[in-house]
């Protein structure tokens, strides 16, 4: 056997059984012959693996990664155990030897097409991201605290009661009160199931808050402008970097969000349920059963979403993407001309490989859900956020689309072009969102959050006359 297609057999076979902890080699080719030269010397392979990041460019790097996996492959079958065998019988100096004697080799006809001067910029940026990308290993809430550090920035000199009062005077959200280990709130809340879900959230942890108190934004749009000086304390739960506002996590983890009708009347509902819905939908459709369609379905809540569903209509093979309708339909004209399509569950998007997300009036509600269908989400725009987004890469966990949309045809023929890529990102932005952006999580940040907000009140807080406690939704059957 060619010695080219011996070692990619077995590399084949230690790829797909790999210990998926364990990631492939994302070094220059100039780094790995440097390590490659000290592969005889005593830890020499170690030092090589070492350097093994996420995600393989050409295809000497790839297979020095699956040289590194293969320190970890557990066969599971007869026909894997004989590969692996054949790879591992090879001794780890006889190994480095066959690696570097490949890296001198020609790529293999046809290797060009999916890792040659064409794709060359895309596989350029998603390996430097992954050399520049530190993976949150923590259990907890804590992937997120630079966040709240970074947030809470612009208060460091003190929060007083004076400026306190200014911002409750100016409405610019619901005033809420803790004292005691009890909740307390002005009467008045613009959407009452939004203020139900943030106090959700403060309930569940308030027997371990100190007195505070603060304002709290659930309207769509953020209040504090970074030309707005002093900056007051606003929480929101979306921000671009022109406002200084907090952010926190929305209520809609725990009910609400946008109602569409008839498939989502009150909203999305629960975060922790939903996401058990789209882990069951993604069981059922695999990456290889997947449709290679780009997909879409939603309403014209900006304009920026019109030249994707332009595109479908030229080039239907390449996108699927729809107008719905919204509260603000009145004709055709809200759909660029066409009649609405159909509302679509999420749970059936996970049929698609490839799922578009586009920021709505703010940051889009959809985005953490299209994560849990394992397809590669298409981010478009990077302007507006939620508290958990900074730690979602362009590159490693999503492919960043510019907000015109210019770029969106040629890097959907470089995903499909570039499968096993797509594949590995997606996994990963699945991944994350599985791991970091569980209830536990969402209630741990709020807990922190407000922990750390509270150490800049520079005054005691007092109750205020006609405030009304707040109590769980539970209790108040039972009462």
């Amino acid at each position: 056997m060619h010695i080219y297609a011996y070692i990619k057999s077995a590399s084949s076979a230690l790829n797909k059984r790999a210990d998926q902890r364990l990631t492939p080699c994302a070094a220059s080719p100039e780094k790995l012959r440097g390590l490659l030269g000290s592969g005889s010397e005593p830890g020499g392979r170690e030092a090589l693996c070492r350097h093994c990041a996420v995600r393989p460019s050409a295809h000497v790097v790839r297979l020095l990664g699956h040289l590194c996996a293969g320190l970890r492959f557990h066969p599971r079958s007869s026909r894997d155990s004989a590969v692996g065998r054949q790879a591992m019988e090879l001794g780890a100096p006889s190994q480095l030897w066959l690696w570097l004697l490949l890296l001198l080799l020609p790529p293999v006809p046809g290797r060009e097409k999916e890792s040659g001067s064409k794709w060359k910029v895309f596989i350029d940026q998603i390996n430097r991201a992954l050399e520049n990308y530190e993976p949150c290993s923590s259990p907890n809430c804590s992937c997120y605290h630079g966040v709240i550090e970074e947030d809470l920035t612009p208060f460091r000199g003190g929060i007083s009661r004076k400026m306190m009062a200014e911002v409750v005077r100016r409405k610019l959200g619901t005033h809420y009160q803790i004292i005691k280990n009890r909740l307390y709130r002005e009467s008045d809340c613009m959407f009452p199931s939004r203020c139900s879900g943030v106090e959700h959230f403060i309930l569940e942890v308030i027997g371990r808050l100190p007195d505070m108190e603060m304002v709290i934004n659930v309207r769509d749009y953020p209040q504090v402008p970074k030309w707005m000086e002093p900056a007051i304390p606003i929480f929101s739960f979306s921000k671009t970097s022109e406002y200084h506002d907090i952010m926190y996590p929305a209520w809609t983890f725990w009910e609400g969000g946008p109602a569409v009708w008839p498939i989502y009347p009150m909203g999305l509902g629960r975060w922790d349920l939903f996401r058990e819905d789209l882990v069951r939908s993604a069981a059922q459709w695999p990456w290889k059963k997947k449709n290679s369609t780009a997909y879409f379905r939603g309403s014209r809540t900006s304009p920026e979403r019109d030249p994707l569903i332009l595109l479908s209509r030229k080039n239907p093979k390449l996108v699927d993407a729809e107008y719905t309708k919204n509260q603000a339909w009145k004709s055709m004209k809200d759909t660029l001309g066409k009649p609405a399509a159909k509302d679509v569950h999420l749970v059936d998007h996970c049929k698609y490989k490839y799922l578009f997300n586009f920021r709505g009036v703010a940051a889009s509600f959809r985005f953490k859900h299209l994560f849990l269908c394992g397809s590669l989400v298409f981010h478009v725009g990077d302007e507006w956020l939620e508290f958990f987004y900074p730690q979602l890469k362009p590159w490693v966990h999503y492919i960043p689309v510019k907000t015109d949309l210019s770029n969106v045809q040629e890097l959907l023929q470089f995903v499909k072009a570039n499968d096993d890529i797509a594949q590995e990102i997606a996994e990963r932005g699945s991944q994350f969102i599985l791991n970091h952006l569980k209830m536990d999580d969402i209630t741990c940040y709020w807990e922190n959050l407000l922990t750390e907000y509270s150490k800049f009140l520079s005054y005691n807080v007092t109750r205020r006359k006609g405030y009304d406690q707040i109590v769980p939704k539970i209790l108040k059957t039972e009462l």
